[in-house]
């Protein structure tokens, strides 16, 4: 295995000839090039910046155990011994920051993201929460100014959510959103209930990552079926008098996709074809994930979607997460949308889990 610190200068290395490659002049004539060079510039940046913070620690530690065992007076020497200490705490910090950088990147987290939100167990209690979570995504998505936009919303009479497919673009969307995919549990009393008891519900998330189009190919004559018809409202109640909505059954797979919420057929179809096209790419990720044998046990991106991950308990305002254990409460912040104190322990959490298996890794070829 390469060590630490060729694997740093090797990033450094790279740094360096980006740099070199963004100063040419004709670099700066073509937009694609500025664009990948510079994203693959800031994504380096850190690694180099911490890399450099290590050299300048370690040649300062250097000096101050010279000091230490040097014939300098006594009270001289005390001083050096606290700067060792707290200079070899700060070289643990920057190898400890280095290694989670250095972890090997998602290669979808640059991506937008497809997100389903469904209604679970609790009929319209679970549709009500579901409306819910819908906004908290589309709050949380307008905090990191990313870019929401509805796909299809299938609404009940009362304002609840039978199911919503929306899309969010933005540049890391994947990276932070992934974490939210699994059955979602809320505890309260709702407001049909007259006699006081509390109820269970539960709403189920899909997150996955957008494909693009040349990733997945798909024969239309062959693998699909597609059926128009008119569009429906809450109730059955008619909302278009053309066909515009747009059906596709993927044979191979028998994954539906049903999208009605545009008035032109062209529309709904494009956005069909989309949410097919990520529902094929999260299958194959899913795949590669259960016959990779170092499958991370904590990573929910594509995971178990019948497991439960989080709860929201109204009657005590808390919000759990039960893959980390942590609780966090003001639930009615959570809901608006302030959802990165969860989502930090998230990636924190992952990133131990990585560390944890390379570390198994490195044990078993040692």
């Amino acid at each position: 295995m390469i060590g630490l610190d060729a694997r740093l200068e090797d990033v450094a290395r790279q740094y360096d000839a980006i740099q070199a490659d963004l100063s040419r002049p004709e670099t700066s004539t073509d937009p694609g090039s500025l664009r990948r060079l510079g994203k693959e510039l800031a994504r380096l940046e850190p690694v180099v910046e911490a890399y450099r913070r290590l050299g300048e620690t370690r040649t300062e530690l250097a000096g101050a155990r010279e000091l230490r065992e040097g014939d300098a007076d006594e009270e001289m020497r005390s001083m050096a011994s606290e700067e060792v200490d707290r200079l070899v705490a700060d070289e643990e910090r920057l190898l400890e920051e280095l290694h989670v950088l250095l972890l090997p990147r998602d290669p979808n987290d640059d991506r937008d993201v497809i997100m389903e939100i469904r209604a679970g167990a609790g009929g319209d209690e679970a549709a009500l929460f579901g409306t819910e979570l819908l906004r908290m995504y589309l709050r949380y998505a307008e905090r990191h100014r990313f870019q929401p936009e509805m796909l299809s919303l299938n609404e009940t009479g009362i304002g609840g959510t039978k199911e919503a497919i929306a899309q969010i673009h933005g540049d890391g969307a994947y990276s932070r959103l992934k974490f939210e995919g699994g059955v979602h549990r809320v505890q309260r009393v709702p407001a049909t209930e007259s006699s006081g008891r509390v109820h269970t519900s539960t709403v189920t998330v899909v997150v996955m990552p957008r494909a693009d189009d040349v990733e997945i190919e798909i024969d239309e004559v062959r693998d699909l079926r597609i059926d128009v018809k008119r569009s429906s409202g809450p109730g059955g109640q008619s909302v278009n008098t053309t066909d515009s909505a747009v059906r596709i059954t993927h044979l191979p797979s028998g994954l539906v996709v049903e999208i009605q919420d545009e008035k032109s057929q062209h529309k709904n179809k494009a956005k069909a074809m989309s949410v097919l096209r990520s529902r094929l790419y999260d299958l194959e990720l899913t795949r590669q994930r259960e016959a990779n044998s170092a499958t991370r046990r904590l990573m929910v991106g594509g995971g178990d979607r019948s497991d439960k991950v989080r709860t929201y308990n109204f009657a005590q305002d808390r919000v759990t997460d039960h893959r980390i254990g942590r609780t966090v409460h003001n639930l009615p912040a959570v809901l608006d949308g302030d959802l990165d104190d969860l989502i930090d322990a998230l990636v924190m959490a992952d990133q131990a889990e990585q560390l944890a298996s390379l570390g198994e890794t490195d044990g078993e070829r040692g």
